[in-house]
């Protein structure tokens, strides 16, 4: 059985939420959330994601892209994400950053991750829970459908897909580079090093920020959002 608890304010407040996975370990859940190559089989808002850089065996720098419903720009983030085991639990957290060579794109509204982050707690030999907080600033005006959607609908979605994701991680990993698990273990780590001097935190007030307020429901067009 799931349960998800959510506590949603608005735009560029604070979203939380809380998943209670049955047959899927803290570990498991760890797993998914770092494999971006498995990402692609359940996230059906991305449009693309990638490591950019690492800063050191915890850390590293990423660009991940969001798809909207049309007419709504699709928005983007560059962040800098560090994990930490903590016995049988696990955390990672990112926030937005500026990196040199990733600015911001011409077709897509660049957004602010303040802060996020998922703390995997293990409830047993065989089930865990996973919390997820989040404050982003996306960096424009938006209706208020669009964020009562994304409380209602979008938001608890995902958390379950996270889920079922989770169930079906073991069988793709056998068949998927089995072994490769940098996160775990830091000596497969093939990205470029980057200095944390050559990174600024990502101020929202110097993007740019659009209207969208006036979009109404009616003209917006939905991507199929297909099961894993």
């Amino acid at each position: 059985m799931v349960g998800v608890s959510l506590m949603f304010a608005a735009a560029n407040e604070t979203l939380q939420m809380r998943i209670v996975c049955k047959d899927v370990t803290a570990e498991m859940l760890y797993d998914v959330l770092h494999d971006t190559s498995y990402r692609k089989k359940w996230d059906a808002n991305m449009i693309e994601t990638y490591d950019i850089a690492r800063l050191t065996v915890n850390a590293d720098v990423g660009y991940y892209s969001w798809k909207c419903p049309s007419p709504l720009k699709n928005r983007d983030f560059v962040t800098m994400r560090s994990w930490l085991p903590l016995g049988n639990d696990y955390m990672i957290i990112n926030y937005s950053v500026k990196h040199p060579q990733h600015p911001p794109k011409k077709d897509y509204v660049r957004a602010v991750s303040l802060l996020t982050g998922y703390l995997i707690q293990s409830s047993g030999a065989t089930s865990s829970t996973l919390y997820y907080l989040t404050q982003v600033d996306p960096r424009g005006s938006l209706p208020k459908w669009v964020v009562n959607r994304v409380s209602q609908f979008v938001a608890p979605k995902a958390m379950k897909k996270i889920y079922k994701a989770s169930l079906k991680y073991p069988e793709w990993k056998r068949k998927h580079n089995p072994t490769l698990k940098p996160w775990i273990f830091p000596e497969q780590n093939t990205l470029p090093t980057i200095s944390l001097s050559e990174l600024t935190l990502q101020h929202a007030e110097s993007l740019e920020k659009i209207d969208e307020s006036c979009v109404s429901e009616e003209k917006t067009v939905n991507s199929d959002d297909e099961e894993i």
